[in-house]
């Protein structure tokens, strides 16, 4: 089979890798990167562990080659802390608010929320619950995931209260 010689940056990484132009991204980020953060759930890009972002767009990692990815910016759940390992906001809030349960689904939901919260509009309860219903979680942790998403862009002063709704207590 013939490879293909692709670079990429990911989390502030130059990275060059030679690959089949079959593997996905999460298969290269994984398995030549040595990045295994990034989860493998469904292979179909219905539940979104996979989820990266891919020149600051969200990306189901199983839907994409990695030879697409040829002179762009990725960035994993690897990338989230800081390098003393602090953890950022975000991932402060999923240990405060209980956003995890087993796990497994957790990188997915943290890099598309780190996506809402990086965006410039203001986050509502109405385009939390829609952002991250494209996500699945196993484990029904949903309002706990909700929660630290609302924590976390509260403390970073990207929350819009005049858009809430009731949720329950």
């Amino acid at each position: 089979m013939s490879r293909h010689r692709t670079t990429f940056t990911v989390n502030g990484q130059t990275q060059c890798v030679e690959i089949e132009a079959r593997r996905t991204l999460a298969e290269t980020l994984r398995e030549n990167c040595g990045l295994t953060g990034t989860h493998v759930g469904c292979e179909h890009g219905v539940c979104g562990a996979c989820t990266v972002l891919v020149d600051d767009a969200p990306m189901r990692s199983c839907l994409i080659f990695g030879v697409q990815v040829d002179g762009a910016a990725i960035r994993t759940i690897e990338g989230l802390a800081a390098a003393d390992g602090t953890l950022n906001a975000l991932q402060q809030a999923f240990q405060d608010h209980h956003g995890l349960q087993c796990g497994f689904c957790t990188p997915g939901f943290l890099m598309l929320a780190t996506w809402m919260l990086e965006r410039p509009q203001k986050i509502t309860e109405a385009s939390l619950r829609e952002v991250m219903s494209s996500n699945l979680c196993r484990c029904t942790g949903y309002q706990g995931i909700l929660d630290a998403v609302r924590a976390a862009a509260r403390r970073l002063g990207r929350w819009d209260d005049a858009g809430a709704i009731s949720t329950p207590a």
